[in-house]
């Protein structure tokens, strides 16, 4: 497609769970993996206004806008909900994420995490007539949105607003097929609108690259890579799939992430049989589906780690729980009932139900 002919590989730094040293984004650690995504050819990087509870901006800032030439990356923003009440709030929103980030113009802005609800609060505020200004303006060059809902209601928006260019949508093995995600619907709504796709969460939250023993074990039979790599090999092999997206925590992970994106090969029929086969395992660990957003934490007015909570429950159901989880299991009795992080969750996760169940253990 026309709008990512300056893109230099189809995978994208996703900084939205950057390396990090106790409450701080570790900025060393930060350079060091964009100067190796940058050397191996790969350009192209995304973040928002609320990432790491705000600090994802200002790290791409010093990270990569302070030491790169502006037209040697492309750089994605979003419009968040929660940073906005007004059509009048939009424009000095957009300016502070210029500012932050260090840039005079994003190549990329997009309508973040659309659902029904959203659309309905976007279109009252105006939302898409004043992102489209914008761009008149050359303060964006393309416009877009990433979504988590359901394909009739991206068929909707699409249809509403034909002036965005791309979507982004979450989409790998385990949820391809899923009734919740939709991922196949929603992919096939993007090729009828002629819409290219940037896909998020290929890991889905990192469950596909730490997959449990017996489904782990099969992928090493095959010897053809780590579980991660099998993860954005699924990806890549759809054709309306132009760039796909990761966050990268580690020079370990960006290193095997962007050897396996240099030059991803499609998967063969044993391949595809295997990840089949190690979907039907994770589905029957009936884990908590939380991709470790971190979007309820950032909203939740007694700042429980809803997500660390889930990531140890899952670890329980695997038989990893450790000693010290007793304290930890406390803080989900935290919890008012306020429901902020169900409105927040792109996973529409019933939390508060969730963490009452946690808090019993």
């Amino acid at each position: 497609m026309a709008i990512f002919p300056e893109v230099k590989k189809r995978f994208g730094f996703g900084c939205m769970r950057l390396p990090m040293d106790g409450g701080q984004v570790d900025l060393n650690q930060t350079c060091a993996m964009v100067d190796c995504f940058m050397e191996r050819g790969f350009n192209y990087f995304d973040t928002a206004h609320g990432y790491i509870s705000g600090h994802s901006e200002t790290a791409v800032r010093t990270g990569l806008v302070s030491r790169y030439p502006r037209e040697s990356y492309i750089l994605a923003n979003k419009l968040s909900d929660g940073y906005f009440n007004t059509a009048g709030d939009i424009r000095p929103l957009f300016e502070a994420q210029l500012t932050a980030c260090g840039v005079d113009y994003f190549d990329f802005y997009l309508f973040h995490a659309l659902n029904n609800t959203l659309y309905r609060r976007y279109t009252m505020c105006h939302a898409f007539e004043i992102v489209q200004q914008l761009k008149t303006e050359g303060k964006i060059c393309h416009v877009g949105m990433s979504f988590h809902d359901t394909a009739d209601v991206l068929d909707c928006i699409l249809t509403d607003h034909p002036e965005i260019e791309v979507v982004q949508l979450q989409f790998n093995y385990l949820d391809f097929d899923d009734p919740k995600v939709q991922s196949r619907a929603c992919y096939e709504v993007c090729e009828r609108h002629n819409k290219p796709i940037i896909v998020m969460e290929p890991m889905r939250g990192g469950k596909l690259a730490d997959l449990p023993p017996e489904a782990a074990q099969i992928l090493d039979g095959l010897g053809g890579g780590s579980c991660a790599s099998y993860a954005l090999r699924f990806c890549a092999q759809f054709p309306n799939v132009r760039m796909i997206l990761s966050g990268m925590s580690s020079m370990e992970m960006l290193e095997d992430n962007t050897a396996t994106m240099s030059a991803p090969t499609e998967l063969n029929g044993v391949e595809q049989a295997a990840l089949e086969d190690i979907r039907a395992i994770l589905i029957g660990e009936n884990t908590i589906p939380c991709t470790a957003c971190c979007y309820c934490v950032d909203c939740c007015p007694r700042g429980i780690p809803i997500p660390a909570l889930f990531a140890l429950y899952n670890a329980r159901k695997r038989g990893k729980e450790c000693a010290s989880c007793t304290q930890e299991w406390k803080k989900a009795s935290y919890c008012i009932g306020c429901g902020k992080c169900e409105l927040a969750c792109p996973q529409n996760l019933m939390i508060r139900d969730l963490l009452l169940q946690i808090s019993d253990i």
